[in-house]
């Protein structure tokens, strides 16, 4: 469930419809109320009227906070730092993009062992974004050249057939900038 609130983008529209809805709900029965209901002037002090607002702004801050605390896990940064410090060893990947394709040192991993890609780029703004077979994003990294490697750790859950795509502009034939990555299952 929170890979699909996390990783996708109807994981991200849902989560902002549930957080539109209930505030439009609230609006809209105000507005009713006080255009059919009761159209006298109001008679709610200033004193609630603050405790109102500080309620409201207490339920936006604590699902702000709910939200992103539990979805530290899924930044890659995150990842990448656990997966550093796990006792398994990652395969290093060394990737070179250039216009308009990708020079990678190994193309097939293992489900559940952590891999390291380490890529540079060395002629103009790349991305490298890796997909799931199902067509999510699982990660991108932008390349940008003289400025050194860009390095991801990134453990690989299910056997298929990853696309890598470039997902920065990088001129005439960017749309043709693609490579696979085969992950299969773990060897005994």
């Amino acid at each position: 469930m929170l890979e699909f609130i996390y990783q996708s983008g109807w994981g991200a529209f849902t989560m902002l419809l549930l957080f539109q809805i209930p505030f439009l709900l609230v609006f809209l029965t105000v507005i009713y109320r006080k255009a059919y209901v009761d159209t006298s002037a109001s008679t709610i002090t200033d004193a609630k009227i603050s405790k109102l607002r500080g309620g409201w702004l207490t339920l936006v801050i604590a699902l702000f906070l709910v939200i992103n605390i539990v979805g530290i896990q899924y930044i890659p940064a995150i990842y990448t730092a656990k997966a550093a410090n796990s006792s398994v060893a990652a395969v290093d990947v060394a990737i070179e993009a250039q216009s308009w394709s990708y020079d990678m040192s190994v193309r097939e991993f293992e489900v559940g062992k952590p891999v390291r890609f380490n890529a540079v780029s060395l002629d103009t703004v790349h991305g490298f974004a890796v997909y799931h077979p199902g067509g999510r994003v699982l990660f991108t990294m932008m390349l940008v050249p003289g400025v050194g490697e860009s390095s991801l750790i990134y453990t690989f859950n299910e056997p298929g057939t990853y696309k890598v795509r470039c997902l920065e502009y990088c001129g005439a034939a960017h749309h043709e900038m693609s490579d696979e990555i085969i992950v299969t299952e773990a060897s005994s």
